[in-house]
């Protein structure tokens, strides 16, 4: 089986990572909307815009919603409205875009030590994704929670056990399970495996979140890559890296398809 491998492109460098993807029929990750400027500006243009670069890509299109201090698990009613229209008017982008996913954060506080506030937490983002499940479904587009600061791999399991909603899966990122969490990865894998349909990758120095490339970094891909490979479900790997070239130089480690390696 070839893996569905998809590059992270950045407004930066779109047009390289559009170049990358052609030559070899992979995906793209759009990060441009991820950003408050671009969605408080001439979105409509840059959509259009983005709808016509994309045009040529063969492999998966999937974007990374807003994530800036996003809080689906807030107490505060006004935050939770803030997110939320954020989060629908990034799913609307990301049905005009033809993308099959959108990436979101849970973005769980996970310096808060206390039981009631993780309770509570799991809580509210049951009673906030159940709900805009929902409305991606009406769009078409599928959400992935996206761990980032969480501590253990159940904050996101549990929300998404409960809900049980097929347009609501995970992305597991691997560097910030590696950074932000003491749980061994390979519980990572095993815990959200039920609804891992999503994956992003790259290597990084074990003190920053730095997107390097596959073996350029303190995390074992060798251990790594068979474990995602065996997943129940296969997943789009995306190649979250700040470099396209890093991008290009991890590709071998990959199966991709026949043709594309003539």
């Amino acid at each position: 089986m070839v893996d569905n491998v998809v590059l992270s492109a950045s407004p930066a460098n779109i047009h390289e990572c559009i170049e990358l993807a052609r030559e070899h029929d992979l995906g793209i990750e759009v990060m441009a909307f991820a950003f408050p400027a671009v969605l408080d500006g001439d979105w409509r243009t840059l959509t259009e815009q983005y709808r016509t670069w994309l045009k040529p890509i063969t492999g998966a299109v999937t974007l990374h919603g807003p994530f800036m201090d996003m809080a689906p698990g807030s107490p505060d009613k006004q935050i939770i409205d803030a997110t939320l229209s954020r989060f629908k008017h990034a799913l609307q982008i990301a049905h005009d875009l033809d993308a099959e996913k959108i990436v979101f954060h849970a973005n769980f506080l996970s310096q808060v030590h206390s039981e009631d506030y993780r309770l509570g937490w799991t809580k509210r983002n049951i009673d906030f994704w159940g709900p805009l499940a929902s409305y991606a479904a009406l769009l078409g587009v599928t959400i992935v929670i996206e761990n980032m600061w969480e501590s253990d791999p159940y904050l996101i399991a549990d929300v998404l056990k409960a809900i049980d909603h097929p347009r609501l899966r995970a992305c597991l990122d691997v560097g910030h399970a590696h950074l932000y969490s003491r749980v061994p990865f390979e519980t990572w894998v095993r815990v959200t495996a039920p609804y891992l349909v999503h994956a992003h990758i790259n290597n990084n120095d074990g003190e920053d979140d730095v997107h390097r490339g596959l073996l350029d970094g303190v995390m074992d891909y060798g251990r790594i890559l068979p474990l995602l490979r065996a997943l129940p479900e296969p997943a789009t790997w995306v190649l979250e890296m700040d470099r396209v070239v890093d991008m290009r130089a991890s590709l071998p480690h990959f199966d991709l398809r026949v043709s594309q390696a003539e």
